[in-house]
């Protein structure tokens, strides 16, 4: 991977963290508690399901299989970042994922949201010649290398940003 495309997957997850803290900064531990509706998640409830996923989908990663040949698909990364944020498409959450309580505050659930973040982060620098060599499984999307990977990180947690932005507003009606 050339240096420079090293470090617009490290800038893509540093933008995507910004994004996603800017997201709840100024709630305080009540507010992110509440749910505008039985049927929605709270802003705790987000976080805790952002942090979930990006642990196992670096789980994922570390233990990916090394292919043969680079898999490199720009056009898909691309279409990945897109998709993935998109609110007007509604997704399931797998069981794994699903927020279960695992953080009693946001401060607990910010602190592990950034160790998982730096670790993604580390790991794009540290493995950044191997992204295009690695492949793993998602769920939904099927085979992906380890760029794609990388890519869905970010827009996930956008996406949960801009639903955490759809909930401080429902909120504030209320």
């Amino acid at each position: 991977m050339a240096p420079e495309e090293k470090l617009e997957i490290v800038q893509v997850l540093e933008r995507g963290r910004a994004e996603f803290l800017s997201s709840v900064a100024g709630l305080s531990e009540a507010q992110v508690s509440l749910r505008p509706d039985p049927a929605r998640w709270s802003v705790l409830d987000c976080v805790e399901h952002v942090t979930t996923v990006e642990d196992r989908f670096l789980g994922w990663l570390e233990n990916a299989k090394r292919l043969d040949s680079p898999r490199v698909d720009k056009e898909k990364e691309a279409r990945l970042l897109v998709r993935v944020a998109d609110r007007s498409v509604r997704a399931q959450s797998p069981e794994a994922a699903l927020p279960a309580g695992r953080f009693a505050t946001l401060a607990q659930a910010l602190d592990q949201f950034n160790v998982n973040r730096t670790r993604s982060i580390q790991f794009a620098h540290d493995r950044a010649d191997e992204l295009y060599y690695i492949a793993a499984e998602h769920p939904r999307f099927g085979p992906m290398n380890g760029a794609e990977f990388m890519m869905i990180i970010t827009a996930h947690a956008r996406r949960h940003a801009a639903q955490i932005q759809e909930v401080r507003a429902a909120l504030e009606k209320n």
